[in-house]
């Protein structure tokens, strides 16, 4: 299953995320932190992002999706994945219906926190 999670940060998407994610025993992806993890591992898009990070600009949409293609790409995400906090552009949304698309899935449920 492939949720994802909308609202403004304290509006509770990351605590109930996280509920959600241990309850359904599928991996929560949250950009800050797949980006931080990426840059640690020093992958060839947490490479991009550092740069990016370094000078003070924003990570684009396509290190975003890179990421998050990576991300999809691990064994512990083929049963689904909370998505929290990934999807705040209209190019991000489309970016990740192509990359479910291209693994056969889809958004199951969105939820919006207010």
């Amino acid at each position: 299953m492939n949720i994802l999670l909308l609202g403004p940060p304290g509006a509770g998407n990351g605590t109930q995320g996280a509920l959600l994610a241990e309850r359904l025993g599928i991996p929560k992806f949250a950009t800050g932190d797949l980006l931080r993890d990426a840059v640690k591992r020093g992958t060839p898009v947490g490479l991009k992002a550092r740069a990016v990070m370094e000078s003070g600009g924003l990570v684009n949409d396509d290190i975003i999706m890179g990421v998050v293609r990576d991300e999809l790409a691990k064994p512990e995400a083929a049963k689904g994945v909370i998505f929290d906090g990934v999807v705040r552009t209209v190019p991000q949304a489309e970016g990740v219906t192509k990359l479910l698309g291209e693994r056969n899935r889809k958004m199951d449920c969105v939820l919006f926190f207010d």
